[in-house]
């Protein structure tokens, strides 16, 4: 069967409330950091990119991998393809490098508790792996800075407080402090070592500030930001306090603060929520901008621009987490704490225009911001930077912006850390592929499962059990670029209450307005497997609206079930995802409902056989004389291999009565996924759960972000044509 692609959905281009621009940063590549690992090491070990700088002729990326304990390369000659060039050994945690030339500079923090804190500052050879100087800074170090001309280095000493202590409230002496060290050509100049004392200023346990992150402007001036004491200091290039000042409050309007088990309702308020900042960077000589993360008393989902004088120039408020919402990267379990958690920020000038790069580590996000005019900042796009975002560099005389990607989903089956690189072009944004972006009321989203198509070109979505105190049917129009949901349909029961506890994996058309959404069901947590009949207006049908699976099914059921619907004539097809227990191996039943005459009936779908994880199918649709099946594994990045739709002549559709032999089906392979998944320069996504076809035959498929929890919330969206 041969296909041919439409559209791999562009995205942004010149969307209302984004900045028009000629040039666009799109995602180039993405590298798995296992594969710097030698050969013949264990990597099921956590591998984990942190903090990230690069070498002075732009070919060598540097990262600290904390798990590790070492510093790891990739080679970036060819930015589309980086190759692994190894990890340098380290002895002790690796907490923050910088590269001056060939030389990296990294903070290695060799503490044996946190009463008795110490660390070295080494500088290692990147050509050769070979350390080339070493100093005891006598602290725990956490970030660290060069100066522009590569003279000296800043190093925030944390001295990091232990959370368990008095639930983490400080102070905890020994207090934190400012390190200044002058380089020498290759290597350190030990005996130069100023230390700043930041003891005394903040309002906030002024005994212990906990430096946190540190950034040098062209006169030599270093900023650090005091996170939990929500303070900022300047220092001159001489060791002096130029200026301190809080980093203040602010006051959040429109907001999800409550943690209530997966709905997204964006109605409350936090007051007087302190800015906490962690990661800062100058823009210019007179301002510099914060990622205000926050810690156990605050943080303002947000970042802000101060003046050094200590002036709040510009304050994002609610507008960067709005815009993340809109995209469906909101991260919905972190509600109650710190949203979307603004964690990096970095600049870079690229053509002459200066940006802000401002990561959310929760949301997976970073966003690009033109601060030509630093009181009026632009958000021109949201990048998918990878699950967990924690550094960034950028390289301007490549157009390159690279993130490293902290989090190492290993031992929950999930993607590698990874470092993404993106590159400015002269073309669209490609990312996002969907939004919500111009709808009246803010409406966040995730967890796209099944879709259908309507004769009028409108595509259903329902999302899954994450949002299970809000299942929704979002009406999309795939004609736009990024496609736009532009209606949301709450499902609900006749008392007006959510219909909570639903998995919803499937949706079909009743054909009079209204809807057949299938719920895969958890039957030890009192979930139903179940077909559910929904008004236009997402009420459940009183009596007749619950369909639940008969004896025969019930009797044989696992966890799981239905993972798509479609209508042929008078009859329901479910998907059942993966072999329920009268299944024969890698057999799984297509069952079957007549609406009319309430029989039920299924015949057996062959679907691949894994060598690692497990194989199933997410969804079906009817089109034309066929169904159309998703059959993919659970395996991401570089390890997945089954991502396929599948065609079954609906002639070969003739159920069989359950309890019984059931026929086999024979199955045509449609499209390969992978290429697809693989186009937008990131790891291949595990959960291809939507297909919904148009009338015209233009398929367009989606990916299940899982809600952004343990996931990089990407979501992809993309059509292609079925001849």
């Amino acid at each position: 069967m041969s296909m041919r692609l439409v559209c791999l959905t562009s995205a942004l281009a010149l969307t209302t409330g984004f900045a028009q621009a000629d040039q666009s940063f799109n995602r180039i590549a993405s590298f798995p950091v296992v594969k710097n690992m030698a050969e013949g090491e264990d990597t099921t070990r956590e591998s984990s990119p942190e903090i990230i700088d690069v070498t002075a002729d732009g070919m060598t990326l540097v990262y600290t991998d904390s798990p590790l304990g070492a510093l790891g390369l990739i080679d970036i000659s060819n930015a589309a393809k980086p190759a692994p060039k190894g990890n340098i050994a380290l002895p002790g945690e690796p907490t923050s490098v910088a590269v001056i030339g060939a030389i990296a500079y990294v903070g290695v923090n060799t503490s044996e508790s946190y009463t008795q804190p110490s660390g070295r500052l080494m500088a290692f050879d990147t050509a050769t792996g070979a350390e080339v100087g070493a100093c005891d800074i006598g602290g725990q170090p956490d970030s660290l800075a060069k100066s522009k001309d590569g003279a000296f280095l800043s190093v925030a000493i944390e001295n990091e407080r232990d959370e368990d202590l008095n639930d983490g409230v400080i102070p905890q002496l020994p207090a934190g402090n400012l390190v200044m060290v002058n380089t020498t050509d290759g290597g350190l100049d030990c005996a130069s070592m100023k230390m700043v004392d930041l003891t005394g200023l903040a309002e906030i346990a002024g005994s212990d500030p906990e430096p946190e992150y540190v950034s040098i402007n062209g006169l030599g001036e270093t900023v650090i930001t005091l996170q939990e004491n929500n303070h900022m200091v300047v220092v001159s290039k001489e060791g002096d306090v130029l200026n301190h000042f809080s980093a203040g409050a602010v006051d959040l309007n429109g907001i999800d603060a409550t943690d209530e088990r997966g709905a997204m309702i964006f109605t409350e308020s936090q007051k007087g929520r302190l800015r906490e900042p962690d990661a800062v960077t100058w823009i210019d000589d007179t301002h510099f901008a914060t990622a205000n993360e926050g810690d156990y008393n605050g943080g303002s989902r947000g970042w802000t621009i101060f003046n050094k004088d200590g002036t709040v120039v510009y304050d994002s408020g609610v507008e960067f987490e709005h815009a993340i919402i809109q995209i469906g990267h909101y991260p919905d379990k972190r509600s109650d704490a710190k949203g979307v958690e603004p964690e990096s920020v970095t600049f870079g000038e690229f053509d002459g225009t200066p940006y802000v790069f401002v990561g959310a580590e929760r949301a997976s996000v970073v966003g690009v911001y033109d601060v030509t005019d630093p009181a009026n900042p632009v958000l021109t796009q949201l990048l998918p930077s990878g699950t967990g975002p924690e550094g960034y560099v950028t390289i301007p005389e490549r157009g390159l912006l690279v993130s490293a990607n902290e989090k190492d989903l290993i031992e929950d089956g999930g993607a590698r850390a990874h470092v993404m690189l993106f590159e400015q072009q002269n073309a669209p944004a490609v990312y996002p592929h969907l939004t919500s972006e111009g709808m009246d009321e803010l409406t966040g989203w995730g967890a796209i499962s099944g879709m259908v198509a309507d004769s009028d070109g409108m595509i259903y979505a329902v999302n899954d059990s994450f949002y299970g105190f809000q299942p929704s049917i979002f009406k999309i129009d795939p004609s736009q670029t990024p496609a736009r949901i532009i209606d949301v349909i709450r499902i609900h029961r006749a008392n007006g209450d959510a219909a909570q506890k639903l998995d919803l994996e499937g949706i079909t058309l009743d054909g009079n307005g209204g809807f057949y959404v299938a719920s895969e069901g958890r039957t030890e947590r009192a979930i139903p497997h179940a077909i559910y009949h929904v008004t236009k207006d997402g009420l459940i049908k009183t009596n007749k609206g619950e369909i639940t699976i008969p004896p025969a099914l019930m009797n044989v059921e696992k966890r799981f079930g239905f993972e798509g619907i479609t209508k042929v004539g008078d009859t329901l097809w479910m998907a059942v995802q993966r072999e329920w227990k009268d299944d024969p191996k890698n057999l799984v039943k297509l069952v079957s409902y007549n609406i009319e005459t309430k029989e039920w009936g299924a015949v057996h779908y062959p679907k691949a056989e894994p060598d690692t994880g497990w194989v199933g199918l997410s969804e079906i649709t009817a089109h034309g004389d066929y169904v159309y099946i998703i059959e993919r594994d659970n395996q991401n990045d570089h390890r997945a291999v089954t991502k396929k739709i599948y065609r079954v002549a609906l002639s070969e559709m003739v159920p069989a009565p359950l309890g019984g032999e059931l026929p086999v089906v024979n199955k045509e392979e449609v499209r390969d996924l992978l290429p697809d998944l693989k186009s937008t320069g990131g790891y291949v996504l595990d959960k291809v759960e939507g297909l919904a076809i148009l009338e015209d035959g233009t398929a367009w498929v989606s990916t299940d972000n899982d809600g952004v929890d343990d996931s990089s919330g990407e979501t992809m969206f993309w059509s292609f044509k079925v001849e």
